[in-house]
């Protein structure tokens, strides 16, 4: 038994494990019983791999026989260097394990196999069919809408929100007033993206492909259930556009991959040489690949004898995934709108290129004309357990310096509208932080106005504004009476939202802090304290790395 996991809830995974044996979905007896178990986690968050660390545990406790050890991979840094690390060692334990013979080369095969179609081949409605597939519901509109069948909203809004500076900021209107769908404060919209045209036709100049032709990609398991990587028959040219990821960071396996179509041996070496796990691999990817944000188009331009087929490569890369944003409104005020705020990701690379973020320079380009249709994407809702307490008079501290803002946005306005409704609305405190007063302090006018109505108690961090930076954790720090005051003493919650990586964990350790110099408990109280919190939904984060 051969275990890949995700980090679900520790509470649920026992239940899981006790249904699939009820469906003999697992086989028993667990004595016989050979497993291996390699987790897939994100160190930034404080759970790491908790379940894949349990679950090998606990097939141990019920009698089961450990190939090899627990594997734990880290999608903060390089998920796929860390499974392929283990697995190298994981399959000689196995044919040691099981006395087969193993010849200690890895062949490189094709999961899937070319047909290219003659354009009379289809009906033109069939080839529509294949060349959108999961968009084709948006030519008849039905819900429910989901991943698989996304409501095509039109864009009513698309505003600049920075006042100056070199970067961009939009605020976003959505209209589902058609669509059915429901959200809450706190929820997350899904948007699927288009990839940047001229990343496009630059992926099928160097491959030297046609992009308008027609193709499909078969498995060649007949078995499988996976017939095709994405919808088929399609062209290259929509593939590119709706169904790879083309801008992402390519993975050690594809760099292998690409090496075989290299005509210069210092060109395949270079390639070789990263997919290698290799102290000196790992250095050369990292310098080459990550440092210098190389994507599949730059490497085929650096790297000119580097000259795969396109199919291979759409085989190759990743699904383009859907981006989610946190909701900046609430449905008491937007019923039939869903608010977006996002910074337009833009940003020079070490080789002096421009890379762009897909979701947001799709969203920059796409702004509603005077006489114009107003343009549309595909969204839908996910739902979110970052929520606000059940009873307006409990009191709340958000922490959310710049786009981190977007949930607490719809936080106040629900709270706001439930005061202005006659209800009991308990403290609102938001920390909120920028470079510039004047440049990126988003929706300025409407947090100032909230303060002057009483309906929150503003503290902004402009880090740049003096020659001290000055960050929404320091004045965080200068307020632990106040902080420990609403979550220790007034059941209070406490809201996070932003980068996980630094931002996130700093603020963490002020809680801490707060809980032990102001609330006097000793640290292991207090971490236990937290984690209670955590439980009990009164400590919520929304972040990302």
């Amino acid at each position: 038994m051969f275990v890949s996991l995700f980090n679900i809830s520790e509470k649920i995974l026992p239940r899981y494990i006790t249904y699939l044996i009820s469906q003999k979905k697992i086989v028993i007896p667990l004595l016989k019983l050979r497993h291996s178990v390699f987790g897939l986690g994100n160190k930034t968050y404080e759970h790491y791999n908790k379940v894949a660390i349990f679950l090998d545990k606990r097939l141990e406790e019920l009698g089961g026989n450990r190939v090899f050890e627990l594997g734990l991979g880290d999608d903060d840094a390089n998920i796929e260097d860390d499974f392929i690390t283990w697995k190298e060692k994981f399959w000689p334990a196995v044919c040691e394990k099981f006395n087969i013979q193993s010849t200690g080369e890895e062949e490189l095969t094709r999961q899937f196999r070319l047909v290219t179609h003659q354009p009379d081949e289809f009906t033109p409605n069939q080839i529509f069919q294949g060349e959108i597939a999961r968009l084709h519901s948006l030519q008849v509109q039905k819900p429910p809408y989901d991943a698989k069948n996304p409501f095509l909203a039109q864009i009513i809004v698309n505003k600049e929100l920075h006042k100056g500076g070199d970067r961009s900021c939009l605020h976003v209107e959505l209209d589902i007033s058609d669509s059915k769908m429901r959200y809450d404060a706190g929820d997350h919209v899904a948007i699927y993206p288009i990839n940047d045209i001229d990343l496009v036709n630059r992926l099928g100049d160097l491959t030297g492909a046609n992009l308008d032709e027609i193709f499909s990609l078969i498995n060649t398991d007949e078995d499988s259930s996976k017939k095709n990587p994405f919808p088929c028959p399609t062209s290259y040219r929509t593939a590119l556009s709706h169904y790879v990821e083309i801008t992402a960071l390519p993975r050690t396996h594809v760099l292998r991959e690409l090496a075989e179509y290299c005509t210069n041996e210092e060109d395949k070496n270079q390639l070789l040489l990263m997919s290698t796990n290799s102290q000196e691999g790992k250095a050369l990817y990292q310098s080459f690949i990550v440092d210098a944000c190389r994507n599949i188009v730059h490497i085929l331009e650096d790297l000119k004898s580097c000259k795969p087929t396109l199919d291979h490569l759409c085989e190759l890369l990743p699904r383009l995934q859907p981006r989610y944003y946190s909701i900046s409104s609430s449905p008491k005020l937007y019923p039939e709108t869903v608010h977006i705020t996002a910074v337009v990701v833009e940003y020079k690379t070490p080789t002096g290129r421009t890379n762009k973020g897909v979701a947001t320079t799709w969203l920059a380009q796409h702004k509603p004309e005077e006489g114009k249709p107003f343009p549309r994407v595909p969204v839908y809702i996910r739902k979110s357990q970052f929520r606000l307490p059940l009873q307006t008079q409990t009191p709340i501290v958000m922490v959310g310096p710049g786009t981190g803002l977007a949930p607490f946005r719809g936080f106040l306005q629900e709270r706001a509208h439930a005061r202005a409704s006659g209800k009991e609305v308990g403290t609102t405190v938001l920390y909120f932080g920028c470079r510039h007063r004047d440049q990126d302090y988003i929706y300025q006018d409407e947090l100032e106005e909230y303060e002057k109505n009483g309906d929150v108690k503003l503290n902004v961090a402009f880090s740049r504004d003096q020659e001290k930076k000055v960050y929404v954790t320091h004045l965080l720090e200068k307020n632990m009476e106040e902080l420990w005051d609403i979550i220790g003493n007034r059941n209070g919650h406490f809201y996070i939202c932003g980068d996980a990586k630094y931002m996130a964990v700093d603020v963490r350790n002020i809680v801490l802090r707060a809980i032990q110099e102001v609330g006097g408990k000793p640290e292991e109280d207090a971490i236990q304290f937290l984690k209670k919190l955590e439980s009990m939904k009164k400590y919520s984060s929304d972040v990302w790395s």
